[in-house]
């Protein structure tokens, strides 16, 4: 989940990262979405942030978090979770 404020948009860039992985791996196996923290009163904790926030989700639980645009390391996470 793309966790952005209205004020900056969801991170675009990260996008064409996801759907190259969701390519890689199957569409079954990988699902994104954007949020509005604004919208979204259990994403509060994340408001007044001027960076993305990906929170990674399995199960119903959060299971990771990476903070700020770190291709790589969104990668590298998204793999992992997989």
């Amino acid at each position: 989940v793309d966790a952005f404020q209205a004020w900056c948009g969801p991170c675009k860039t990260v996008v064409d990262l996801f759907q190259k992985i969701r390519n890689e791996v199957g569409s079954d196996l990988l699902h994104f979405a954007v949020a509005e923290v604004d919208s979204v009163d259990a994403l509060e904790r994340y408001r007044g942030k001027s960076e993305p926030v990906f929170l990674f989700y399995a199960g119903g639980e959060l299971v990771a978090v990476v903070r700020g645009v770190n291709a790589p390391l969104l990668q590298k996470t998204i793999l992992e979770q997989l």
